[in-house]
């Protein structure tokens, strides 16, 4: 494992973690969401997690697999690995609180309204940066686990990944400065929310880089298209039609995929 690899894997994960605080400045410096750009943003990095995922990633598990342990059982590993990622990701939801959905929308124009102290709405909101902390921690494994693998699949991931933090931003941001007029406090907890990432990439290379092997490494590969997947189809596009015009999701989604199609035949 070189030094060089690890540093970048590092990197990016942390770069895409830290975009929730991207998310809570544009809350502080912008008066209106602009929805038709989130939303096809949204729908863009939804089409780089599905198509990289199934064509990629998917791929990348199963020939690791097939190539260790023979075709079927190779195949089915790789299924059931891919479904364990979909499972984790889904149980991870199911007990995040409900006052911490950070898939609950939000936009730029309520942090315009006058902070009146509502106790409610910033319990609300530690709630949510506490659930998207969760919730980033197994993105954080899986945009290290690429980028270790396969640099340029790792900047596609920690891209999209990005691009999805940022609404999560906003989401922590908007209740809490609503409810104590505290600009500081809403950015360092929607920055902190982000932190979980990079936490994830370290519990990779602590405790699965060490016995990284061609086995593991399709588990591993396949979990993290399961987890895009999930995370796409549950997450990013559903936030997308919230804000959608148009189809406009549905472009973003078509563009993101066909970016993605591009940069595989050219660069990987």
């Amino acid at each position: 494992m070189e030094f060089e690899g690890v540093i970048l894997a590092f990197s990016l994960t942390l770069l895409a973690g830290l975009a929730t605080g991207v998310g809570s400045i544009l809350a502080f410096f912008t008066s209106n969401t602009n929805t038709k750009f989130l939303s096809w943003a949204l729908g863009f990095s939804a089409g780089v997690m599905i198509y990289v995922s199934m064509v990629e990633i998917f791929v990348k598990a199963q020939d690791s697999l097939v190539g260790e342990l023979g075709e079927k059982t190779g195949a089915w590993l790789t299924v059931i690995g891919f479904f364990a990622g979909m499972i984790l990701i889904a149980l991870i939801d199911k007990f995040i609180p409900k006052q911490g959905n950070p898939h609950e929308l939000k936009k730029v124009e309520d942090m315009n309204k006058n902070p009146n102290g509502d106790g409610s709405l910033l319990k609300m909101g530690t709630f949510t940066a506490l659930a998207i902390g969760i919730h980033n921690f197994p993105e954080g494994i899986a945009t290290f686990t690429a980028a270790l693998q396969d640099p340029g699949l790792g900047v596609a991931i920690a891209v999209a990944i990005a691009i999805h933090n940022i609404p999560e931003g906003i989401a922590v941001s908007v209740p809490i400065y609503f409810s104590t007029g505290d600009k500081k406090k809403a950015f360092k907890l929607s920055f902190l929310s982000g932190l979980s990432e990079p936490i994830g990439a370290l519990a990779a290379f602590l405790f699965l880089m060490p016995f990284l092997s061609d086995v593991l490494f399709g588990m591993i590969f396949a979990a993290v298209a399961g987890i895009m997947v999930f995370i796409s189809l549950d997450e990013l596009l559903p936030a997308a039609k919230k804000y959608d015009e148009a189809h406009t999701s549905i472009y973003g989604l078509i563009a993101g995929m066909a970016l993605m199609a591009l940069s595989l035949l050219l660069f990987i």
